[in-house]
């Protein structure tokens, strides 16, 4: 049969991709897809195609699995690994198990290593296999981190995750490679914009397949690993035990100012998502910066608990539903409702209202900076003598700065309005933000960057 049509949906934000296999009759497999099933069912309609599988690689510690949802929606049967004890309606796959997708055949191959129960897909036609969705297994130029299970068995899963890309390599050089994982993952992906790659060009230029054996690929592996946000220990159980299911897209009702102010008091947390400069010239007092952008659900999982209420703040212009989505992908369904006005009239409701200044590159000469980027990205080159946090680490820092005025830096500005906002909510004064990143900080001084720790 002719090759089939692959629609790969990239999440910029959570720096993964589901793909949409376009199996010839009308009908469609989905791989690792998120409770988000907007760009699936979009990609499903374009193409006159009804779900008929939805397959898991492996219990996702990033984002919640639409599976379910499909299995329950749309009719889909739903893969994935015997191993993972999923409590709701699948089949339960063992390795090697083969599903005839109707001229098709998808194989699994138990992979354990970024999780336990891991398992690819292999994609053949008849005895000629055309491709493998590797999950968080091989990833372009990378395998995804190990770490996430259990502390105790980080180095038990590194040993597996050799073992398992070797498996993999036993495949033909020309069958293709469809990662979950890909840049911008916190599941240990490399920058880079390729998110697709073939078993003979990983062979040849993956560095960890480079290794010298399993002991040397296991010190590469878990001394690549940064750290990730706290919501990756807790959805996997949730995906394992069924995330919930949407009959409508969960945009939180509108509020008035007296009732953001009643929950605001009784401890629901504010969360406003407009752009930087509207925040900067004016926001409710403690209300945290998460401006609305691809990584919005990233840095909402990892700023703001999922066990208290949630109040949204935004612009007139910005989509509810987007909002809503986010959040709902890493397992935020607590938000309560959202408020949309004029700082003004909040003053005139009596709420307090604060603001942060936003300086230019050339206003920072003299004032104490704080970098709040990943270790990865401020080693790349920072401003000479600066102090680093990073941003999930600051809620628990901020009681050293307090009495110190800080301007607060990251790479464009959005995380570093975040950082201030945790600083000021934690009771930091005098807080200010870089409109910019270290770049513009050198060309405003003329002056060469840091590299290194």
């Amino acid at each position: 049969m002719p090759a089939p049509r692959i629609v790969p949906l990239p999440d910029e934000g959570l720096g993964n991709t589901s793909y949409v296999v376009d199996l010839g009759d009308a009908r469609a497999l989905v791989v690792d897809p998120s409770v988000d099933l907007r760009s699936v069912r979009a990609a499903a309609s374009r193409k006159g195609l009804q779900v008929a599988y939805a397959a898991d690689t492996h219990l996702h510690a990033d984002f919640l699995s639409g599976a379910r949802q499909l299995g329950t929606t749309d009719g889909a049967i739903v893969l994935a690994s015997a191993a993972g004890d999923r409590q709701y309606e699948h089949t339960a796959l063992v390795d090697g198990q083969e599903v005839d997708l109707g001229g098709l055949g998808l194989t699994a191959l138990l992979t354990p290593g970024h999780t336990a129960e891991h398992v690819c897909f292999l994609l053949s036609d008849g005895e000629r296999p055309l491709g493998v969705f590797t999950g968080g297994s091989l990833l372009v130029g990378a395998a995804a981190r190990t770490d996430l299970v259990d502390p105790d068995r980080t180095v038990e899963l590194a040993r597996a995750q050799y073992r398992s890309l070797q498996r993999l390599m036993a495949l033909p050089d020309e069958v293709e490679v469809w990662p979950t994982h890909g840049a911008g993952s916190f599941c240990s992906a490399p920058p880079g914009a390729d998110r697709t790659s073939t078993i003979g060009r990983e062979r040849a230029t993956n560095p960890l397949l480079q290794a010298g054996g399993e002991d040397e690929f296991v010190q590469h592996l878990l001394g690549s690993l940064g750290t990730f946000p706290a919501y990756f220990l807790r959805l996997p159980e949730i995906n394992r035990r069924g995330p919930r299911l949407y009959d409508a897209s969960p945009i939180p009702p509108a509020l008035t100012v007296p009732q953001v102010d009643a929950l605001s008091r009784s401890g629901a947390q504010v969360v406003d998502v407009r752009p930087v400069p509207d925040y900067a010239a004016g926001h409710l007092s403690g209300a945290v910066s998460i401006p609305l952008r691809g990584a919005f659900a990233t840095w909402l999982g990892w700023a703001v608990s999922p066990d208290r209420p949630v109040v949204i703040v935004r612009g007139a212009g910005q989509d509810p539903a987007e909002i809503a989505w986010q959040g709902a992908k890493v397992g935020y369904d607590n938000f309560v409702g959202e408020l949309t006005g004029r700082p003004e009239d909040w003053v005139a409701a009596g709420l307090p209202v604060s603001t942060i200044a936003l300086l230019r590159p050339e206003e920072v000469a003299g004032r104490s900076v704080l970098d709040i980027r990943q270790d990865a990205e401020f080693m790349t080159g920072h401003l000479p003598g600066v102090a680093h946090v990073e941003l999930g680490d600051l809620a628990d820092r901020a009681a050293d700065l307090r009495g110190r005025p800080v301007v607060v830096m990251c790479g464009h500005g959005e995380r570093a309005m975040t950082g201030a906002s945790l600083l000021e909510r934690a009771g930091v004064t005098g807080v200010a933000v870089l409109a910019g990143g270290p770049e513009d900080w050198a060309a405003a001084h003329q002056l060469a960057l840091e590299t290194g720790s």
